[in-house]
C-alpha cells in the first residue's frame, strides 16, 4: 500500500517542495543573499540584530547541506549488440607509440568500453618505454574540447570533399606554374611517411619537405654534424658510468631529445662504484637539483670553465682552480666518465671532443633519429616564400608565427602564398592565416610508425574512432596523390604493406602487438671530426654582461605542444613548486640589488614583482619574477612553451619567450629588466623551503659514511633505529603499541617503498595518479588558497652542508612564518644556504598507517583500516568534518570544497562531456563535502587478486602495482605484498637505508623510505 505521508528533510523543503532540486542543480546559490548581506555596507552598519544574522547564516548552511544530499542520476544504456573485443568492466590494452613532434615513448594504452583512459609504459621497450609527465598526460589532450572540430574553407565549415578540391586545385596550379609545394612539418622520423612523401613528390616534382620544430635542437644537431659527420643525436647509457660532469645540460629533462634518468638511477645505486654527478649551471635545473656537487655560475663563466676543462684534458693545462679539479676527476675515471654540455653548438662540440679523448663508455654509437631540423634548410624555405616562389604551403601541426623568433615576419610573408593549408588541432595563428584548415588527428586516433633510434621500429595504432572530423597528414597525402575516392587511399593498408617489408620475418599483427620491434636501420655514429678552435672562439664571442639569460623547457610544459592540457598546467614545477605560470628566475642577491621582491601576504600566498624583460632589443612585457635559491648571480632563467594565444582557454597562460630564442642558442647576453610597479599572484603548492631542522623527515648520508659507518652505530650511526625509553628500558619503536595490532598475516599486506636516492622529482607519478584516480583540476585561484586535490605530492626541500636549526632564527627574533620565507633569502641569521643549497625530493602520499590517527577521530567511521594494510575511505559515509585532516601528521588528505565536475567555476576537463571521457570508471568521482586521499590504487590491487584467483594461481612478484609505481622511470617506487617472501618490497624492507616518515609519533605507516646517499666528500 502506498504511503500518503509527506516526507521532508527541513522546514524549508516543506514550504517549497522544489527547493531540493534547485539546490542540487546549482552549487553557487544566487538565491541565498549571503554575500549581498555581508557585503552591503548599509546593512552592516544597520541595526540588524545578531539573531537575524544567525538566521541568515543558518539558512545558507542548511541549504548547502541539503543540496549535498543529492547526487545526480546518470542513466546508462546497455549494448544492443556487444562488440566482440569489449567486455564491459574489463580494460583492453593496446601497444602504441606516443609521438607528438617533441616527445616519444613506446606505451600501452588502457581503454575502457572503447575510451582510452590511461597511458602506461611499455615494459618491452625498456628505456624507450619510459613515460614522462607529458606522456602520461597526453591522454587528456585527446579529449580537448577546444580542438578544431571539422574542416574549414575560407573561415567557414566545409566538407573534406570541398577542401580536397581546393587543395588539388592549388597543387595543379603550383605545378603548372613551376612554383614550390612545401609541406612544413615537425620532425617525422617515420619511414612510411617518408616513402609516401617521396611518391607525392614523384607526382608533384616541385614538392619539398621542410622540417620545423618549435624547440629544434639545432645546436645539438649542428654539433653532431660536425663531430660525427651525421645530423643525428648520439644515444648515451650511464649504467656503467661512474662520473658525469654536466655543463648547463639538463640530461634528466629534455636534453638530447631523450631523458637519461633510467640509466642514471641504475648507476646511482649506493655502493663502491656509485655514479658521481657534478653539475655546472646557471639555473637550478631538475638535473642540477639531483647532483652531488653543483657549481653555480653565470652562462659566460660556464662557457669559460668548459673551455678550461677541455684545455686541461687535451694537455694544454689550466690555471682555473675549478676547471683543474674537474679535469683531474675526469682523467682519473677515464672511460667511465662522460661530459655533457648545452646552450650552444660550441659547447656541445667541446663536450663530444672531451668524451672522445676520455673514450667514454657512455657513448653507445647508436643514433637518436627523433630530431630532423636543419636551420639552413629552413632559412632556404623562408627565402622561397619571400621571393614568391611558394604556390602551396601545407603546415602540419606547426605554428612558426607563435614559436619562431621572427614569427611576425613569417606571418606577413604568408600573404605571398596563394594556397595556405593548416593541418592543425587549434585555432592558432596558422589556423587564422590559412585558407583551408584540416583538423589533425590525435596520435591516439592515428596509424603510424616511428624509428626513434638505431635498430628500433615502433608502431602506432588508433585506440578510438576519430572523435571529430579529423585526418592525419598521411591520409591527406594519399588523397592528394591518388585523387579522391581512390581505393588506395586507406593509410592502414599502405602502412601495413610498407611495415611488412621492414619487419623481416615478423608478421604485422605480431609487430603491432609488440608495439616495439627491431629495425634494419643500422645507423651508427663514430667520432670523425670537430673543430675545437672554432668552438672555443664561438664560446669566447659570448659577451659577459651584468645579467645573462638562460632559456629552458619545463618538466610539465616541454615545448608547449600540450599547453592546453590542464593536468600539465597545474602540475607544480619540481624546483619552484609553482603551477600555472612561467616566470623569470633570479638569485636572492640580484633580487635585492634590483629591488625585486617576493612576499607572502596575510593568507600565506606568494606575490612577486613584474618586469619588462629586454634581450638584444626584443622586449617581453609583464614577466613575473621568482626569487630562486641556487640561481647563479648575474643569471636569470625563463621557460619556453607558455603564452599560446588562441590555442584553448588553458593554453593562454604565462608569457611567450620564443621571440627571444633563435633556435640554437639557449644562453643570451645583453639582458635588461625594468620593474613595472605591478605585482603578480603566484600559485604555489609548497612555500616552505627547508626542513626547518627536522632532518629525520628526508634523510641523507655521505657515501663514505654509508660504506664505512654502521647505520646503527651508537655514536656515528646515520640511520639509527628509533627507540623509546620505557620503564622496561629502551625498546624499538616498532615493538611498542598503544593499540592492538591488526592481523596482517592472512592474505596480502601491501607496502610501498620509496627510494630518495632514485627519485628525480620528475612528476610522472603525479600525473599517473591523477589519471588513474580521477583527481580534479582546481585552477590557479584554488591552488593559491592551498586547496589542491593531489593525492600524491613531491615535496622539495633545500638543505645545506651546515645544518639550519629553527632555534637559530628564533634567537634572532624571527617568527616561524618569517623563517619559511627568509631561510633562503638574503638577510637575517640564515644567509648562507641561499647561495647553493642541496635539494631532496620526497614523494608523499597517504602513508596507510597501521595505527592511523585519522581513523580514531572520524565520528562516522568513514575512514577505516583494511585487512590488506590500506586505509580506506567510504565517501558516502563522510560528512566532511575534516577531523581526519586535522589529525593527519602527513597532511595528505584533501577536502572537496566544491563540485569540480560539470561546474562552470572550474572550466577544465571535467566540465564538459568530452573531457569527462577520460575518467576511470573503476574510481568514483567524488563530490563536495567529502575527504579523499590516496587509496594505494585499491582498484588495481583487487583486479590483480581477482585475475590470479580466476586463473587458480598466486599473484606473481611484480604483478601488484599502483599508478605511481608503474609510471616511475627510475624504480624509486616499489609496491608489493610484504607477506610474499619473494617480493621485491620485502627485500627492500631489510635495507639499512630504510626509515619511516615521522616514525616517532607511532603511526606505523605501510610506506617506507630509503635515505638519500650523496657521493661527495663532506667538507
Amino acid at each position: 500500500m502506498a504511503s500518503n505521508k509527506i516526507q521532508f528533510r527541513s522546514i524549508h523543503e516543506l514550504k517549497d517542495p522544489a527547493l531540493n532540486n534547485k539546490l542540487a542543480q546549482k552549487e553557487f546559490q544566487e538565491e541565498i543573499p549571503v554575500e549581498d548581506f555581508l557585503g552591503d555596507a548599509e546593512q552592516n552598519g544597520s541595526s540588524t540584530s545578531r539573531r537575524d544574522f544567525l538566521k541568515l547564516l543558518g539558512f545558507s548552511t542548511a541549504a548547502v547541506t541539503l543540496a549535498a544530499c543529492e547526487a545526480p542520476v546518470i542513466k546508462t544504456i546497455p549494448y544492443v549488440v556487444k562488440p566482440h573485443d569489449i567486455i564491459p568492466g574489463v580494460p583492453n590494452y593496446y601497444a602504441s607509440t606516443y609521438f607528438d613532434g617533441f616527445d616519444f615513448a613506446s606505451v600501452l594504452v588502457k581503454t575502457r568500453e572503447g575510451r582510452p583512459i590511461k597511458i602506461e609504459p611499455n615494459p618491452a621497450a625498456k628505456d624507450l618505454g619510459k613515460t614522462n609527465a607529458r606522456a602520461q598526460a597526453s591522454v587528456l589532450s585527446l579529449y580537448d574540447n577546444d580542438k578544431v572540430k571539422q574542416p574549414k574553407l575560407n573561415g567557414k565549415d566545409e566538407t573534406f570533399d570541398k577542401v580536397d578540391d581546393f587543395v588539388l586545385k592549388g597543387l595543379t596550379e603550383a605545378q603548372a606554374g613551376g612554383k614550390k609545394i612545401v609541406l612544413l612539418s615537425h620532425s617525422m622520423p617515420s619511414p612510411t611517411f617518408k616513402k609516401l612523401f617521396a611518391e607525392f613528390k614523384a607526382k608533384y616534382p616541385t614538392a619539398e619537405l621542410v622540417t620545423y620544430d618549435a624547440f629544434p635542437y639545432s645546436a645539438a644537431l649542428d654539433a653532431a654534424q660536425e663531430v660525427f659527420g651525421q645530423r643525428t643525436l648520439p644515444v648515451y647509457d650511464l649504467s656503467a658510468t661512474e662520473l658525469v660532469v654536466s655543463f648547463q645540460a639538463d640530461f634528466l629533462g629534455d636534453y638530447n631529445a631523450s631523458s637519461l634518468e633510467t640509466s642514471y638511477a641504475a648507476a646511482r645505486k649506493p655502493g663502491e662504484n656509485m655514479l658521481r654527478h657534478i653539475q655546472v649551471e646557471s639555473n637550478m635545473s631538475l638535473t642540477g637539483a639531483n647532483a652531488d656537487e653543483r657549481i653555480r655560475l653565470k652562462p659566460s663563466l660556464v662557457n669559460k670553465t668548459l673551455v678550461e676543462v677541455y684545455n686541461a684534458i687535451v694537455g694544454g693545462g689550466t690555471s682555473d682552480k675549478t676547471a683543474s679539479e674537474l679535469a683531474k676527476e675526469l682523467q682519473a675515471k677515464g672511460s667511465k666518465a662522460v661530459v655533457f654540455a648545452d646552450g650552444s653548438k660550441g659547447a656541445q662540440v667541446l663536450a663530444h671532443l672531451i668524451n672522445q679523448k676520455l673514450g667514454s663508455v657512455a657513448f653507445t654509437g647508436k643514433a637518436n633519429l627523433l630530431k630532423e631540423f636543419d636551420k639552413a634548410r629552413y632559412q632556404e624555405f623562408l627565402g622561397w616564400i619571400n621571393a614568391g616562389q611558394v604556390g602551396v604551403l601545407i603546415a602540419n601541426n606547426v605554428d612558426p608565427i607563435y614559436s619562431h623568433h621572427k614569427g611576425a615576419d613569417f606571418e606577413k610573408s604568408l600573404s605571398k602564398v596563394p594556397y595556405v593549408i593548416a593541418v592543425t588541432d587549434k585555432k592558432n595563428a596558422m589556423y587564422k592565416a590559412a585558407k583551408a584548415v584540416i583538423p589533425v588527428a590525435n596520435w591516439l586516433e592515428s596509424w603510424g610508425d616511428i624509428e626513434p633510434q638505431t635498430g628500433v621500429y615502433s608502431l602506432m595504432q588508433p585506440t578510438i574512432q576519430k572523435i571529430y572530423k579529423s585526418r592525419q597528414i598521411e591520409e591527406s597525402l594519399l588523397v592528394w596523390k591518388n585523387g579522391k575516392n581512390n581505393a588506395a587511399n586507406n593509410y592502414y593498408d599502405y602502412l601495413k604493406a610498407n611495415a611488412t617489408s621492414l619487419l623481416g620475418g615478423t608478421s604485422f599483427n605480431k609487430a603491432l602487438y609488440n608495439g616495439i620491434n627491431t629495425s634494419s636501420n643500422a645507423t651508427t655514429l663514430a667520432y670523425a671530426g670537430g673543430n675545437a678552435a672554432q668552438a672555443i672562439a664561438e664560446l669566447g664571442n659570448f659577451k659577459a654582461a651584468d645579467l645573462e639569460l638562460v632559456l629552458y623547457t619545463k618538466t610539465s610544459m616541454g615545448d608547449g605542444t600540450q599547453a592546453n592540457n590542464p593536468w600539465l598546467q597545474e602540475l607544480p614545477d619540481p624546483i619552484t613548486r609553482m603551477s600555472w605560470d612561467n616566470y623569470l628566475t633570479i638569485s636572492p642577491k640580484d633580487a635585492e640589488r634590483l629591488g625585486i621582491e617576493n612576499d607572502l601576504n596575510a593568507r600565506m600566498q606568494l606575490d612577486g614583482s613584474i618586469v619588462n624583460l629586454t634581450v638584444n632589443g626584443v622586449t617581453i612585457k609583464d614577466v613575473p619574477v621568482f626569487i630562486q635559491p641556487g640561481q647563479a648571480e648575474g643569471a636569470v632563467g625563463l621557460a619556453l612553451g607558455y603564452g599560446k594565444k588562441n590555442s584553448g582557454a588553458t593554453a593562454d597562460t604565462g608569457v611567450n619567450a620564443y621571440p627571444l630564442f633563435d633556435g640554437s642558442n639557449l644562453v643570451l647576453s645583453n639582458v635588461k629588466l625594468e620593474k613595472t610597479g605591478e605585482d603578480h599572484e603566484f600559485a604555489g603548492i609548497q612555500l616552505q623551503n627547508t626542513l626547518m631542522g627536522r632532518y629525520e623527515i628526508a634523510k641523507e648520508v655521505p657515501l663514505a659514511d654509508f660504506l664505512n659507518v654502521a647505520f646503527d652505530d651508537e655514536h656515528k650511526g646515520w640511520n639509527k633505529p628509533l627507540e623509546y625509553h620505557t620503564i622496561s628500558g629502551a625498546l624499538p619503536a616498532r615493538k611498542i603499541d598503544l593499540w592492538d595490532a591488526f592481523d596482517d598475516t592472512d592474505g596480502p599486506h601491501f607496502n610501498l617503498s620509496i627510494d630518495l636516492n632514485s627519485c628525480t622529482g620528475c612528476g610522472a607519478c603525479i600525473i599517473a595518479c591523477q589519471a588513474e584516480n580521477n583527481v580534479p583540476v582546481v585552477g590557479k585561484e584554488e591552488i593559491r588558497m592551498s586547496r589542491d586535490m593531489y593525492w600524491l605530492r613531491i615535496d622539495r626541500y633545500y638543505s645545506s652542508r651546515q645544518k639550519v636549526e629553527v632555534y637559530e632564527g628564533l634567537k634572532e627574533g624571527m617568527a616561524v612564518p618569517e623563517l619559511y620565507g627568509t631561510a633562503f633569502g638574503d638577510g637575517g641569521a640564515l644567509n648562507h644556504p641561499a647561495d647553493n643549497p642541496d635539494v631532496i625530493f620526497q614523494p608523499v602520499m597517504c602513508q596507510h598507517c597501521n595505527h592511523a590517527p585519522c581513523e580514531t577521530v572520524c565520528p562516522v567511521a568513514a575512514t577505516s583500516h583494511g585487512k590488506q594494510g590500506q586505509n580506506h575511505m567510504a565517501y558516502n559515509r563522510c560528512i566532511g568534518t575534516r577531523y581526519c585532516a586535522n589529525n593527519c601528521p602527513y597532511k595528505v588528505r584533501r577536502f572537496n570544497w566544491f563540485t569540480y565536475n560539470l561546474n562552470d567555476k572550474f572550466d577544465f576537463n571535467m566540465n564538459n562531456d568530452l573531457g569527462r571521457m577520460v575518467l576511470n570508471p573503476d574510481v568514483v568521482v567524488r563530490t563536495r563535502g567529502v575527504m579523499e586521499k590516496c587509496s594505494m590504487c585499491i582498484q588495481m590491487t583487487q583486479t590483480t587478486i581477482l585475475e590470479a584467483k580466476k586463473e587458480g594461481r598466486k599473484v606473481k612478484n611484480g604483478e601488484f602495482q599502483t599508478a605511481c609505481s608503474k609510471a616511475c622511470s627510475t624504480g624509486a617506487m616499489t609496491f608489493g605484498d610484504m607477506n610474499d617472501k619473494e617480493s621485491e618490497v620485502r627485500e627492500l624492507y631489510s635495507s639499512n637505508r630504510r626509515y619511516y616518515l615521522l616514525e616517532e609519533i607511532g603511526t606505523k605507516p605501510n610506506v617506507f623510505y630509503h635515505a638519500k646517499v650523496r657521493n661527495r666528500v663532506e667538507k
